[in-house]
């Protein structure tokens, strides 16, 4: 009894002894997410007053309109192969920019218009490790336009990105590697310039068959931001 309690006790330590570990974790979680929420609470409020004077329905934006953006929020691992074995937890936050190319292509509900940018993708591990990562992708976006002030749309990107997650964790034994993502959300326009955006990807993460192993790193990503766009 004695032995059996022993080991329960060790699987509540941390390396420095506290013995507090999972619930560190769930409250430094908590704490991010706090804050995001409480950042974006604060930026919509400073929307308000131009809020009230944008009242009326809001066009489809022109060919050549920019957008930059910045949304975040918590990743958790999604394992598909009995080879990934790692569950890392964490936090990604992706400031973004991108230019519409077309004018609206189709007509009824699926009417939309393309867009083309590019992404910075950095995260954090928290959970059971800690670990970097920073990216940058090109990406697709296709925004269904025929809803006034919701826009949900559908996006894609991928390209290199560097973590230090490489050795550390058994899916992937280098430091550079590829991030391959794809996902849908919505936005509301706050104004004609200001949106609210919600979302949901799929980000994997591997090597490119470069080195061995290369089981890969899955994650669900589900996230919040904010964005303006000018003409």
């Amino acid at each position: 009894m004695q032995s059996a309690h022993h080991r329960r006790h060790l699987l509540l330590l941390q390396d420095d002894g506290t013995g507090q570990g999972p619930c560190r974790f769930v409250s430094d979680r908590r704490h991010r997410h706090l804050v995001v929420g409480l950042s974006l609470l604060a930026v919509v409020s400073g929307l308000s007053p131009l809020m009230a004077h944008a009242d009326g329905p809001i066009s489809h934006p022109p060919v050549g309109t920019q957008t930059v953006a910045v949304a975040g929020g918590p990743f958790f691992p999604i394992r598909l192969l009995s080879s990934q074995s790692s569950k890392l937890f964490g936090a990604a936050i992706m400031p973004s920019w991108s230019m519409t190319v077309t004018d609206p292509i189709g007509s009824s509900w699926y009417r939309g218009q393309v867009s083309l940018g590019a992404e910075l993708l950095a995260f954090e591990t928290s959970e059971p490790l800690t670990g970097y990562g920073v990216g940058v992708t090109p990406k697709l976006q296709y925004t269904f336009v025929s809803l006034d002030r919701l826009r949900p749309y559908l996006e894609g990107g991928g390209g290199p990105l560097w973590t230090d997650l490489g050795g550390q964790v058994p899916e992937q034994p280098g430091k550079f590697n590829f991030a391959v993502w794809g996902g849908a959300g919505g936005s509301w326009l706050l104004t004609p310039h200001w949106a609210l955006n919600v979302g949901y990807r799929f980000v994997h993460i591997s090597n490119g068959g470069t080195r061995m192993p290369n089981s890969g790193l899955n994650f669900g990503l589900p996230f919040i931001g904010i964005s303006y766009s000018f003409y």
